[in-house]
């Protein structure tokens, strides 16, 4: 399968002196995911943990919500790529690894998704926000406003964004890979992915939930580098993740998501700042003073 980092030979140029090195780069390579023989999507992503990605992607669907739901992934066979004819290779080509196929159990009822993909869940589909928040609301699994009452303390949260740093493992080589951790509510990490999408890493961490039949993840944070965009939102939302944090700013269609369902969404979480735009409940805030 790929590797996740590759090198590339790069000329440096620091204080006015010119010199030429390898460098370690983030692998990116797109993955095809296929549903019951079908293609459904294509996403780009770093190698690694590919059936927890197409997992997740279809928990964020609607398409599975349990370990059950799921029979199979495997790799199709058929995705190769030409290799030249030498002593040590008869020139029929190699398996890619860049195509899955996703089986569901009998009897799973599958939701309409047209060969396009289901439409709502990306911030550039062009479809109205009411559309997309209804699509979510129609297909969630996991209502979030029934989920058990977690109340975290802002000194908790305001320590994750460091801890989901210190994890980072390949960004620390590359500089180029966004990350998503799940932490408990006492602020004890249960996983981290990295990916160079961070929808991707989000995809994986609940794929790999899933495949370990711990959906829904009713008594997690989920912590993402960079901004909170509706897509992340909406994976929370149908992976039953009450509290979504980011170290950036959320969109406004996020905030409204967040709203409607009931996620707690925090964003610009850096040192002991943050706002809390929505479900504030669960954030143990102490009583502002009145301007």
């Amino acid at each position: 399968m790929g590797r996740v980092t590759e090198r590339r030979k790069v000329i440096r140029v620091r204080d006015g002196r010119v010199s030429s090195r390898p460098d370690t780069l983030v692998a990116e390579e797109p993955l095809e995911i296929r549903l019951n023989g079908r293609p459904l999507a294509i996403t780009m992503r770093t190698p690694g943990d590919d059936f927890a990605l197409a997992a997740g992607f279809l928990v964020s669907e609607g398409v599975l919500g349990s370990a059950s739901d799921l029979q199979n992934i495997v790799y199709c066979a058929g995705a190769t790529q030409e290799v030249p004819p030498g002593p040590s290779g008869s020139g029929r080509g190699s398996n890619t690894y860049n195509v899955v196929d996703v089986r569901t159990a009998p009897g799973v009822e599958l939701p309409d998704i047209t060969l396009e993909r289901n439409v709502y869940t990306t911030s550039s589909c062009g479809l109205c926000g009411k559309a997309s928040l209804d699509a979510v609301r129609t297909t969630a699994r996991f209502p979030i406003a029934d989920a058990p009452p977690v109340r975290l303390e802002p000194e908790l949260l305001a320590s994750l964004p460091d801890r989901l740093r210190d994890r980072q493992r390949v960004f620390d080589r590359t500089g180029g890979l966004h990350a998503a951790a799940l932490f408990d509510e006492e602020g004890d990490l249960l996983d981290i992915r990295e990916d160079v999408g961070r929808h991707n890493a989000v995809d994986k961490l609940v794929g790999r939930a899933l495949q370990g039949g711990g959906l829904p993840l009713s008594r997690s944070v989920l912590m993402v580098s960079g901004r909170a965009s509706f897509e992340l939102a909406q994976k929370a939302v149908m992976a039953g993740i009450p509290v979504l944090a980011a170290v950036s700013a959320p969109s406004s269609l996020a905030v409204d998501l967040a709203a409607e369902s009931g996620l707690t969404l925090i964003g610009f979480l850096r040192g002991s700042s943050m706002n809390v735009y929505a479900g504030e409940h669960r954030v143990a805030l102490r009583a502002a003073a009145a301007h």
